[in-house]
């Protein structure tokens, strides 16, 4: 791989990175407009799921058919012109029509690039991959809490579509470099559709996807019911709330950037182990009645700590269940991970309505600790496969 096309890729997904956080932080300022139910926020995240899914299935007929680097371009644009959409809406409604564009637009460039590069990158590449999405991530309550200050959230839905227009524009100008390069799309999987049941089949993974499942389902409940939790819990205003929260997405950033670097000493199973340590006992402290800074801190912590286990999950995919099947079982990961995205959110929002956001740290704490659970039993099944995995990472 190039370095003009690393680049390029990390670009792409600190693109990814600036939709996936604005929601929870604007949502406060949406419900004082419209005088709607906090549950809607979790309507409109399961919305943009939905698509998000429904594209990461589909993912490897898309990228046969198109390349990732034609793929990631109408992504960029799928999701400008929906956050360009959602800044001038009349009214809630529309927030869930546009919400469909903006879901479909993620899911197969999000499979695309995270399977190009397990197959062509280690796994420090991938920690620092994943770490440009969180870049994404944190600025994206940036730009929403600097504009709620001062011109309100539409403003900052606007800048976002717009870096995301001036990203699809990037991608149309690199499109002969893609070209020239092949774009190692091919990863001898000519048969997805036929070898997909088998692979359900395979030894270990329902678990991997049940992984990407419940950890979606704690990173983005914790995302996005972050704010609301600050507020009703510790009395935070919502900019120094929205603030708190883009040190958490921080966390997860700078988490994956410090695994990129411990990757070349630990396997991906112990980054995965080390990193659910420290959540579980950064949400163990959300529990405790402490002061409002403790609190923050530990969703600072929260975020360090989820960071490594997404792209280790992704990384170790081609290791455990061969190269050839590698875009299935991504596909199928990815897919897994937007249900619980779909699936958790907006249970939990209705579960905070009719009681406290104030209830977000023990939800935190049980799904966390499933996670711990199932991360060790992957652990214990691809045992004798641990000696390759940490040379893989190395």
């Amino acid at each position: 791989m190039t370095t003009i096309i690393l680049i390029i890729i990390y670009l792409a997904f600190i693109s990814l990175g600036l939709p996936d956080s604005i929601l929870g932080v604007s949502l406060p300022s949406m419900i004082d407009e419209w005088n709607i139910g906090l549950s809607v926020g979790g309507l409109i995240a399961m919305v943009i799921t939905i698509g998000t899914i429904i594209s990461s299935f589909a993912s490897g007929y898309v990228i046969k058919k198109l390349g990732t680097a034609r793929t990631t371009l109408i992504s960029c644009l799928m999701t400008s012109g929906a956050l360009f959409g959602m800044a001038s809406a009349p009214d809630w409604y529309w927030l869930l029509f546009l919400a469909v564009p903006l879901g479909l637009g993620a899911g197969s460039v999000d499979t695309a690039l995270n399977n190009y590069v397990a197959l062509n990158c280690r796994a420090h590449h991938m920690n620092w991959l994943h770490s440009f999405w969180g870049v994404g991530a944190t600025a994206g309550p940036l730009i929403i809490s600097f504009n709620l200050a001062r011109h309100g959230w539409r403003t900052g839905y606007s800048t976002i579509a717009a870096v995301q227009l001036g990203i699809a524009v990037l991608f149309l100008l690199s499109l002969p470099i893609w070209l020239k390069k092949g774009e190692g799309d091919t990863d001898g999987d000519g048969e997805q559709g036929a070898n997909s049941p088998a692979i359900l089949k395979t030894k270990g993974a329902l678990a991997s996807m049940a992984v990407m499942l419940f950890y979606c389902a704690v990173e983005t409940s914790v995302g996005l019911w972050g704010s609301s939790f600050l507020i009703s819990a510790e009395s935070l205003s919502p900019q120094k709330a929205a603030s708190w929260m883009s040190l958490y997405y921080g966390g997860i950033t700078a988490g994956r950037v410090l695994s990129g670097f411990a990757s070349f000493r630990m396997s991906n199973k112990n980054l995965i182990r080390t990193g659910l340590a420290v959540s579980f006992s950064a949400v163990v402290l959300l529990m405790l009645p402490l002061p409002s800074y403790v609190s923050g801190a530990a969703m600072i912590l929260t975020g360090l700590g989820l960071a490594p286990v997404f792209p280790a999950m992704i990384h170790e995919a081609p290791i455990r269940f061969g190269k050839e099947r590698s875009r299935i079982i991504i596909g199928f990961q990815m897919g897994s991970a937007y249900i619980g995205i779909a699936m958790f959110p907006p249970l939990f929002g209705l579960i905070f309505q009719h009681s406290s956001a104030a209830l977000l740290p023990y939800a935190a704490f049980a799904i966390t600790a499933v996670l711990i659970i199932i991360t060790e039993y992957l652990a214990a099944v691809f045992k004798a496969g641990t000696g390759e995995s940490k040379k893989q990472n190395q």
